[in-house]
């Protein structure tokens, strides 16, 4: 008569081990996959985002002494995707908040549920004067810097717009449902200043300051801004605003 053997418990342990092995040799390439594609998903929405802000920008705009200004929109202080109402001089409640998402048709979060930071200097926001198709005579005041040292602007001074995706662990960054995934306390510096959090004591110590760099444990922001330049050929091109 033929005796039936199975697997002994030892095999079976042997087995789950190796099977163990495999799948946790493919889930680290499969979620540096994932992440990868959320980034890059990210930073297309932010390209996306750039875009809108100058074609608001385009389609907002007030004639002021037969000249046609142009401006951009306010931040988003209350968090309901809408740009704020400018007071009696035409000036936005403030330079940095949310991004207005509803009002600019973009998306509203980045690829980890978490809403962006926008930052626009007052006087292009203005609804009154507005800007032209020349630099103004005074220069954009957002400024971004390479850590939060801010020794001086070298990624690119005189912005009149920023942008910011508080990254993959979206360290002090407000979620669609109003969270924060991690408290602003465990934030590192460059982030902070990126999140107007705490920066008194940091040397940036202002609102208007921005941090860009290559990412690191401790940095994971997507930045993009508006340069003065591309915002005027953009906006009028060849002096069209005139």
């Amino acid at each position: 008569m033929t005796v039936q053997r199975g697997f002994t418990l030892i095999e079976m342990a042997i087995v789950l081990v190796i099977i163990t092995i495999l799948i946790g040799g493919l889930a680290m390439p499969l979620s540096a996959q994932i992440q990868a594609r959320r980034i890059g998903e990210t930073r297309k929405s932010l390209e996306a985002i750039h875009d809108s802000l100058i074609g608001y920008a385009m389609s907002h705009t007030i004639v002021v002494a037969g000249v046609t200004r142009h401006y951009l929109p306010c931040p988003d202080t209350n968090n309901d995707g809408l740009e704020e109402t400018r007071d009696v001089s035409g000036n936005c409640p403030s330079a940095r908040g949310g991004l207005p998402w509803i009002t600019l048709g973009v998306k509203g979060d980045d690829a980890w549920g978490n809403r962006y930071t926008y930052a626009a200097d007052l006087g292009y926001t203005n609804n009154l004067t507005g800007f032209i198709s020349t630099p103004m005579a005074t220069p954009a005041t957002l400024d971004i810097f390479s850590s939060a040292a801010c020794a001086a602007p070298e990624v690119m001074p005189d912005v009149p717009a920023v942008v910011v995706s508080h990254g993959p662990q979206g360290r002090g960054a407000l979620n669609m449902s109003g969270g924060t995934p991690l408290a602003p306390a465990s934030v590192e510096p460059d982030e902070r200043q990126n999140l107007n959090v705490a920066i008194g004591s940091l040397p940036c110590a202002s609102l208007t300051k921005f941090v860009s760099h290559t990412p690191t444990d401790n940095f994971d922001d997507l930045v993009v801004w508006l340069s003065s330049s591309e915002l005027f050929n953009r906006v009028c091109p060849s002096g069209g605003c005139l």
